[in-house]
C-alpha cells in the first residue's frame, strides 16, 4: 500500500458560491468560507439561530379523547379514518435555521496570482493562499470562538448581515471602536415582532500599521498580519442588553489572547488537540492512486469510480460530521448556510436524515456525535411527554419527526404527513447511545431513563389486539409512504412493529426489576408479513398494499439499524427483506434513500447494490467542491445527508458488529478489493484494524472486556474468545 490518504482537500481557484465554501465548525459555531483573495467571505453560524415563524407557542393537538374512536375505525376497515384524527391545523414548520453574518475582508492591494485555498480535515483549518499573503480560519473546539488570521497590508473589514433571503424587517444596528489591540466590531439584529436577538462581536487584533473607521467597518493600512475572533450570542432582545452582552463577549476575547507569544498559533494549539484526536481514532485507506490522491476535489468528482474518490469522502465526512456536532448534532445542513431560505428549515428531520447522519458515531469512534445526540434528546424528554399525553392520553414519551433544536413538541403534520401518528421516533433516536454504551461496556443513566419512558409509552399505547391475540399498533405510520390501497394513518407498520419490540426488550435490558414484563409484552406484538411479491410488508395487517417507489425504507429498520432481522438468525424474513429492497425505487432521488438503500444491503451481504447505491450518489453530481452534499442530484439544495452518512455504508460494508459477533467484509464491492479500515469500535468492547487483499484478510482486535463472540466470514462461522488487554490476530483466507 501506499502512504495512505490525504487528510484534506484543496481548489485552485476561488469558490464563487457560498456552497462551495470549505467549512469549520466545533459543534456550537460554524464558519463558512467562500470568495476571492481580493474578497473573502467568512459566513458565521451558530446552531442556536432559529428565526421565529409563529410556532414559538405552538403545541401538539389534543387528541386522546378521540383515539379509542379512531382505533375502532380503522380495525372495522375504515382505511381512510385516520386522515380525520386532527384538530384541523394547517401545517406548520419548526422555527428555521439561519445564518447569522458574513465577515467581508477587502484587499486594496493585488493579490499577485498563485491562488489556493484548502481544508485540512486534521484540524479543521481553512486556508487560503496567494502571491502576497493569505488567511487561516477555524472554530475552536478548546475557546469556542472563530479565529480567523491574515496576512495583506491593506485591508477593508466589515461584518455583513445581507445574506439571501434575510429578512426585510430584520432590525439591524453595526458598531465599530478602536481598542488598544485594533478594533472591535459588531453587528446587533432583533426579528421583528420577536423578542428574539442575536449579536455577532468580532475583535480584530491588528500587528502594525495604521487602524482606522470607515462605518459600519474599518480600514486596515500596512499591517504585517492581522487576527480575528470572533462570537455569536443569541439572547432576548431588551434595553442595552445587546451592548452589555457585545463588551462582555469584547473582554472574553480579549482575556483569549496569551501574553508574549503567537496568538494565532496558541488558539491552534488548544483547539488541534481536541480535533485532530477525535478524527484520526479512524481511517480509510482504500490504496487509491497518489496521483489520484493528489487531484483538487473539483477534478475527483469528475471519477466517481476513484478510490481516491471515496477515501476523500470519507474523510470529509468525519471532519464534517464531528465539526457540526457539539451543543446539538447536526441539522440538515450541518451547520452551515450561506442562504437564510434553508429548505424544511434546516431543521432535525428524525424520520430519516438525523438518524443516518449519525449512524457511523459508534463504531467510527465519535462519542462527539453521540453526546451531541443525547443532548437534544434529553433537553426535550418533557416535550417527549407532552406529545404523548396530548395525541393518546397516555405515560411515557414519543418523539417529533421534526425538532429546530429547542422545542420537541409535535406539531409539524399534515394529511399528507400525519407525522404526529409516528411512534417509532424516541427507539430510532435512542438507538445510537444504545449502541454507544454497548461499545464502551457500560449504561448512561440518562439513556436508562428514557428507555424506561419510552417501554411505559407502549405500555399504555398497546391496547388493542387481532384475532390471534396478537397486539396491534394502531394508527400506525411508516415515514413518510402509505399503503397503496389505503391512506398514510393504517396499522401495524413494519417500522413501527420493529420499533416496540426492540424499545420494550432494550428497555428490559437496563431495567431487570420491570424486564419481565416488558419482555412479554414485546413478545404478544405480531409477526412480520410477506407480501404475494415475496417481499416483507411495510404494513403488516393483512390487505394493505405496498407502495414500491418511496425513498424511505422505513419498512426495513429490522434490518438496519438494529438486529431483528439477519441472514444468520432470521434467514427467511432476510430474504423477504431482501426482496422488498430490490422493489424498492427512489421515487425522486433524494441522497439519504440511495444511502440508506446502502446501509440495508450491506447488512444482507449485497456488495453490489451497496455498489449500485453508492454509484447513484457519486455518478449523480450530489457534491458540491467543498465536499459537503446535496439533497438532489446536480447538486440541488445543500444538505448534509450524503456527506454524513456517507462514512457509516463504507464502515457497514466492511465491518459489522453486535455485542455478541463480529462480522468481516459483509459486503465488500469489487471496485475495492484492497484498503485498510483501522480504529473502528465494536459493540462487545474491542477496538479493529482490518486489512484486506484479493488473496487474505488480516484483522487485529483489542478488547477491553473478556467476551466470547460469533465471528462470521463468508466461509461460515466460528467462536472468537477474546480477552481484555489482549490483542487478538485473524487471519482470513476468505470472507
Amino acid at each position: 500500500m501506499t502512504d495512505g490518504p490525504v487528510h484534506g482537500t484543496w481548489e485552485p481557484r476561488p469558490a464563487t458560491r457560498w456552497e462551495d465554501g470549505f467549512l469549520s465548525g466545533n459543534g456550537r459555531h460554524g464558519a463558512l468560507v467562500f470568495g476571492g483573495p481580493d474578497d473573502e467571505r467568512v459566513v458565521v453560524t451558530h446552531h442556536g439561530l432559529v428565526r421565529p415563524n409563529g410556532s414559538e407557542h405552538a403545541r401538539p393537538p389534543e387528541l386522546a379523547a378521540e383515539l379509542p374512536a379512531l382505533q375502532d375505525r380503522l380495525l372495522a376497515g375504515d382505511l381512510h379514518a385516520a386522515e380525520s384524527f386532527t384538530d384541523g391545523r394547517p401545517l406548520q414548520w419548526v422555527k428555521p435555521f439561519h445564518p447569522a453574518f458574513e465577515i467581508r475582508l477587502r484587499r486594496r492591494s493585488g493579490h499577485g496570482g498563485d491562488y489556493r485555498r484548502s481544508v485540512d480535515f486534521t484540524t479543521g483549518v481553512v486556508q487560503a493562499e496567494c502571491a502576497d499573503g493569505g488567511s487561516h480560519v477555524f472554530v475552536s473546539r478548546a475557546d469556542d470562538v472563530i479565529v480567523h488570521r491574515v496576512t495583506a497590508p491593506d485591508l477593508d473589514i466589515s461584518l455583513d448581515h445581507r445574506l439571501p433571503g434575510a429578512p426585510h424587517d430584520l432590525a439591524v444596528g453595526h458598531g465599530a471602536v478602536l481598542t488598544p489591540e485594533g478594533a472591535l466590531l459588531t453587528v446587533r439584529a432583533r426579528h421583528a415582532g420577536s423578542d428574539r436577538a442575536y449579536t455577532g462581536v468580532t475583535l480584530v487584533v491588528v500587528t502594525g500599521g495604521r487602524t482606522t473607521l470607515i462605518p459600519p467597518g474599518l480600514r486596515i493600512a500596512g499591517a504585517e498580519s492581522v487576527l480575528l475572533l470572533t462570537r455569536v450570542l443569541s439572547h432576548p432582545d431588551g434595553p442595552d442588553a445587546e451592548d452589555r452582552d457585545a463588551l462582555t463577549h469584547a473582554r472574553a476575547l480579549g482575556d483569549l489572547l496569551p501574553d508574549g507569544e503567537d496568538a494565532y498559533s496558541a488558539l491552534l494549539a488548544r483547539h488541534a488537540d481536541l480535533h485532530r484526536t477525535a478524527y484520526e481514532r479512524v481511517s480509510l485507506d482504500l490504496d487509491a492512486d497518489p496521483a489520484e490522491r493528489a487531484l483538487p476535489g473539483s477534478e475527483l468528482l469528475t471519477r466517481p469510480e476513484s478510490p481516491a474518490l471515496l477515501e476523500r469522502l470519507f474523510a470529509a465526512g468525519r471532519h464534517h460530521l464531528l465539526s457540526a456536532s457539539g451543543m446539538l448534532p447536526p441539522r440538515l445542513v450541518g451547520l452551515w448556510t450561506g442562504d437564510w431560505n434553508t429548505a424544511w428549515a434546516g431543521a432535525f428531520t428524525n424520520d430519516a436524515n438525523l438518524n443516518l447522519q449519525t449512524a457511523s458515531a459508534a463504531a467510527a469512534a465519535l462519542p462527539e456525535v453521540t453526546e451531541a445526540l443525547a443532548s437534544l434528546i434529553h433537553r426535550q424528554l418533557d416535550d417527549w411527554a407532552a406529545n404523548a399525553r396530548a395525541v393518546f392520553g397516555i405515560r411515557g414519551v414519543m418523539a417529533p419527526a421534526h425538532t429546530d433544536g429547542e422545542s420537541g413538541l409535535a406539531y409539524h403534520f399534515s394529511r399528507e404527513y400525519p407525522l404526529h401518528l409516528w411512534t417509532a421516533g424516541a427507539d430510532w433516536l435512542l438507538k445510537p447511545l444504545v449502541d454507544h454504551d454497548e461499545t464502551r461496556g457500560e449504561k448512561d443513566p440518562r439513556t436508562a431513563h428514557a428507555l424506561a419512558q419510552v417501554a411505559l409509552f407502549y405500555e399504555d399505547f398497546l391496547t388493542r389486539t387481532d384475532d390471534e391475540g396478537h397486539l396491534v399498533v394502531v394508527p400506525s405510520y411508516s415515514p413518510e409512504n402509505r399503503p397503496a390501497n389505503a391512506s398514510w394513518g393504517a396499522i401495524n407498520a413494519a417500522m413501527d412493529l420493529s420499533a416496540a419490540r426492540h424499545a420494550l426488550l432494550t428497555a428490559a435490558e437496563y431495567h431487570p426489576e420491570r424486564a419481565s414484563h416488558w419482555r412479554a409484552l414485546a413478545d404478544r406484538l405480531p409477526p412480520h408479513r410477506i407480501n404475494t411479491d415475496g417481499a416483507l410488508a411495510e404494513w403488516a395487517w393483512p390487505g394493505l398494499d405496498d407502495t414500491y417507489d418511496h425513498r424511505h425504507l422505513s419498512h426495513l429498520y429490522g434490518v438496519w439499524p438494529l438486529d431483528e432481522i439477519t441472514p444468520y438468525d432470521t434467514p427467511g424474513l432476510a430474504a423477504a427483506a431482501h426482496r422488498a429492497l430490490e422493489l424498492r425505487g427512489s421515487e425522486n432521488d433524494s441522497a439519504h434513500g440511495h444511502l440508506h438503500h446502502a446501509l440495508v444491503a450491506a447488512r444482507l451481504r449485497d456488495g453490489e447494490r451497496v455498489a449500485h447505491a453508492l454509484g447513484q450518489v457519486l455518478k449523480g453530481d450530489f457534491f458540491h467542491t467543498s465536499l459537503m452534499s446535496a439533497h438532489y442530484p446536480n447538486r440541488h439544495v445543500y444538505n448534509a445527508d450524503a456527506a454524513h452518512t456517507l462514512p457509516a455504508v463504507l464502515i457497514e460494508m466492511l465491518v459489522q458488529s453486535t455485542p455478541d459477533r463480529l462480522v468481516l467484509l459483509p459486503a465488500l464491492p469489487s471496485a475495492y478489493p484492497t484498503g485498510r479500515l483501522t480504529g473502528i469500535r465494536t459493540r462487545f468492547g474491542a477496538e479493529l484494524d482490518l486489512t484486506w487483499t484479493p488473496e487474505a484478510a488480516t484483522a487485529v482486535l483489542r478488547p477491553t472486556r473478556t467476551h466470547r463472540v460469533e465471528l462470521r466470514t463468508s466461509s461460515g462461522t466460528e467462536p472468537l474468545d477474546l480477552v481484555a488487554g489482549e490483542d487478538h490476530v485473524l487471519t482470513l483466507r476468505a470472507w
